[in-house]
């Protein structure tokens, strides 16, 4: 698919949309200002001076409301997407023959730009549509614009009993804002229709582009900044490549059925199915031992947590359809069957839900034509908030009792929620909540006369189901969550992952597979497409610890930076993994490293099953940290097993973090340097001698054995002093100050470089310091090539911090005078060549 004009298009759509909703606001008196008071006077509403029908006077209101609950710019950025679902929406239908009269309703066959519904305006059938004003209205031949409307409404409601998730009831408050002028050259509906030729509509693929083109803007405005929780869809979703979701599906659900079903001919419509390695017998004992000895395919289930525009979902679909048709059902019959029975999923984005929605729904209507009459009811949804829930107001409106309910039960549901669009399917049913659930359901399907009890149950209907979701037990968890580290979480998520998970530091998608292996099933398969940064930094151990302790990778492939390269460059770098929750130690995974090469490359490597790695699992813990390093030798693991870790010969540490370096560090060259000492030996040595500024080993580029010093720190007494005032100034590590020792660089390129420095040196959080005894044997395993094999291995993201490094092996040489001759002459060769220049303030 040429997905270029998409990205052309839906940006441009947003803002356009944006304005046009918001003009027919401005028309009906509401602003950002506030809305002018209106008065209903017999069949007219009056606003502002204007007359209005009376009959939209109840939907004004409740735009009024809605409009002060959540603020004038987010409700029509809501309402302008509705409306842009919709037309993308029916221009997918009637393209694909799909709207029962048969006509277009956006465009015409012959391409004159007028839709073709508008030529059939006195012949149309469209539920609920009033024929005598349309037919008055074409008989009139000068009110085109008004019949338009009112078809274009019509057709809406029409698809409402179908798609209620989409299209909303007859006299929606959305329906008050439909964009005006839609017959014109320029219309919203006329640049939809010759922005993107009908090749890319299609594939159903096109809904999930077009979604994330429309957000880009979005995106780019709150990334790299704390996210408010309404922008967290923008700032996190990822329209997730079509190799991977059938890599995920296929060895998930595909694996499933493939297990029970060795010889299905399914496993000849799977090219991305990783056929497992040749396993021993206690493993093949393991595999039997929860392997079931026949499955139905009605209850077999898949869920996406966070699945976006639904292409996952679209993919499952197709997959389970294969499963259907191969134990003999009709065509016609399986689409209903799949989208009540076998799928499900839930997303925090309404907007993103009722795509995902949608998509489904034409999978479906291409196998059964008569699917719309069905009143299918898709198991798909945006999770909502407990907020407007009045549990108290039910508890006094009901008999609880009836239901075998507790007023504590409501207050539980309501606290669970109460913020579901902001943690979505983080959130775990308690167990005690979980079996209360059929009862709560019982409640919810209650009628009342009462309005405020009428409204309540209503509410809790829409709970009680997501918690239906959350605590189900699903045979495949399949997902691509999103991807924010909680530097960028909301106050109120930063506060509930510190309480549930005990961690400050962490990202969503780690979140995201802690949630998968943990909550959803004890016979699950978990197929997850995330960063990868959980494979090897230290904050992620507890993780890895507990996956390759407690669960079994089944295969993973290494993605590294560009898998997403289609959508704009090397977004993240990522790995695709599935694992089943049971634990099998001895399982022989299959491991591809695919971290070289564009999005295209990967993906012709993995189909020649390229870059394969086959590993016992428990070999992962040969390494401490438990880092997911597959591709190391078994000599490189026995270094870790057999020697001590650098860490006990020397110590390596973090340095000092001002709080303002600003105002505290400088260039050496933009001292006096009569303030300046490379010789003292303590704070004490420096106010005795009044000196001020003090080298400061701060990283910088990548150098070896000598060099890179350009900083000097403010350390006289008054500048201590003041650093120790800031909110964000450490001093740790003291007892290693004015030492002689080594440097590198945090964050590096490729090399892990140690540089040497003499004493009289302070370091930073950046330029990190490694002090030993006898520092010139430490240097020289630090800068040898076993060293820096070993470090990316274990940080492959060139991220060199002192937690991960310490845990690297050290093995002495056995000739180290021979080694220490070779490291004082590689210092002295860089020394002479950083004095060589005016940059060293030891020039000559």
């Amino acid at each position: 698919m040429n997905i270029a004009p998409l990205k052309t298009y839906a940006p441009a759509a947003r803002r356009a949309f944006i304005v046009a909703v918001s003009a027919q606001a401005t028309r009906l008196g509401i602003s950002a200002k506030g809305a002018q008071p209106a008065q209903v006077q017999g069949d007219v509403l009056i606003v502002g001076g204007q007359a209005f029908p009376a009959a939209i006077a109840q939907a004004r209101r409740r735009l009024v409301e809605r409009i002060d609950a959540h603020g004038f710019n987010a409700t029509m950025e809501a309402i302008a997407y509705t409306w842009f679902n919709r037309f993308v929406a029916i221009r997918y239908m009637e393209l694909h023959g799909y709207l029962d009269h048969g006509y277009r309703v956006l465009s015409h066959p012959d391409s004159t730009g007028r839709p073709q519904i508008l030529d059939y305006a006195a012949d149309v059938e469209l539920t609920g549509l009033d024929r005598t004003r349309a037919i008055a209205l074409k008989l009139d031949g000068t009110k085109d614009e008004e019949l338009y409307r009112l078809l274009l409404l019509a057709q809406c409601n029409a698809l409402h009993q179908a798609m209620p998730f989409l299209f909303e009831r007859i006299g929606d408050e959305t329906e008050l804002l439909l964009p005006a002028n839609l017959l014109h050259t320029d219309s919203l509906i006329r640049q939809l229709v010759e922005s993107i030729d009908e090749d890319p509509w299609q594939e159903i693929e096109i809904i999930g582009w077009l979604y994330q083109f429309y957000i880009s803007e979005k995106k780019d405005q709150v990334i790299g900044n704390v996210v408010a929780s309404e922008d967290i869809p923008a700032a996190t979703q990822l329209f997730t490549p079509n190799w991977i979701v059938k890599y995920m599906v296929q060895n998930s659900l595909g694996a499933q059925w493939l297990a029970t079903y060795p010889n299905s001919p399914l496993k000849g419509q799977m090219e991305y199915y990783i056929e497992p390695a040749e396993q021993t017998d206690e493993v093949k004992a393991q595999l039997a031992a929860i392997t079931p000895s026949q499955l139905n395919p009605e209850a077999l289930t898949l869920i996406d947590p966070a699945c976006g525009s639904g292409h996952i979902l679209v993919e499952g679909y197709d997959l389970f359809k294969a499963i259907y048709l191969e134990r003999g059902y009709r065509q016609r019959d399986v689409a209903k069957l799949i989208l009540e029975k076998n799928l499900f999923g839930l997303d925090i984005d309404e907007r993103a839900a009722q795509l995902a929605g949608f998509a489904l729904m034409m999978k479906g209507r291409a196998d059964d034509r008569r699917l719309f009459e069905r009143g299918v009811k898709l198991n798909v949804m945006a999770l909502v908030d407990s907020a407007g829930f009045d549990a108290e107001g039910l508890a006094q409106g009901v008999k609880l009792a009836d239901y075998g309910l507790r007023a504590e039960d409501l207050t539980e549901l309501k606290r669970l929620f109460e913020h579901a669009t902001t943690f979505g399917s983080l959130i775990q049913v308690p167990e005690e909540l979980a079996v209360k659930l059929p009862a709560l359901k019982q409640l919810s399907e209650a009628t009342s006369q009462d309005l405020f009890v009428a409204d309540a149950l209503k509410r809790l209907g829409s709970l009680v189901r997501q918690a239906e979701m959350l605590a189900a037990q699903y045979d495949a968890v399949v997902a691509n969550p999103p991807y924010m580290t909680s530097n960028y979480f909301p106050t109120c998520l930063k506060k509930w992952v510190k309480a549930i998970y005990d961690v400050q530091r962490t990202d969503l998608c780690a979140l995201f597979i802690d949630r998968a292996v943990r909550g959803y099933s004890d016979r699950a398969r978990v197929s997850i497409i995330s960063r990868d940064s959980w494979m090897f930094l230290p904050t992620y151990e507890a993780l890895r610890t507990q996956i390759v302790l407690n669960h079994t990778i089944l295969s993973m492939a290494h993605l590294g930076p560009g898998a997403f390269e289609s959508i704009g460059g090397q977004v993240v770098r990522t790995t695709v993994f599935n694992l089943h929750v049971s634990s099998m130690p001895r399982y022989r995974s299959s491991f591809f490293n695919l971290v070289n090469g564009d999005h295209l490359e990967k993906e012709a490597a993995f189909l020649r099953r390229e870059h394969c790695i086959e590993l016992v699992q428990e070999r992962l813990g040969a390494i401490p940290g438990f880092p997911l390093a597959f591709d190391a030798s078994e000599a490189l693991r026995e270094c870790f097993s057999k020697n001590a870790s650098i860490g006990n010969v020397a110590e390596l540490r973090e340095g000092i973090h001002t709080g303002h370096n600003d105002r505290f560090m400088r260039y050496w060259w933009e001292i006096s340097l009569a303030n300046f000492s490379s010789n003292e030996s303590s704070v004490d040595s420096i106010d005795a001698h009044g000196k001020k500024w003090i080298p400061y080993n701060k990283g910088g580029e990548q150098r070896k054995w000598y060099g890179n010093n350009d900083y000097v720190l403010a350390f006289d007494q008054h500048s201590r002093d003041s650093m120790a005032s800031l909110s964000g100034h450490v001093r740790p590590s003291q007892h290693l100050y004015f030492l002689e020792g080594g440097t590198w660089t945090d964050v590096g390129s490729g090399t892990f470089s140690v540089r040497y420095y003499p004493p009289g040196f302070l370091f930073d959080g950046k330029g990190m310091a490694v002090v030993a005894p006898r520092i010139d044997t430490v240097l020289g395993a630090m800068n040898s090539k076993p060293f820096q094999r070993m470090a990316n291995m274990l940080m492959p993201t060139l991220n060199y911090k002192c937690g991960t490094t310490k845990k690297l092996p050290y093995v002495e040489s056995s000739d180290t005078a021979s080694v220490i001759d070779r490291v004082v002459e590689a210092k002295g060769v860089a020394r002479v060549d950083w004095d060589a220049y005016e940059r060293s303030w030891d020039f000559q």
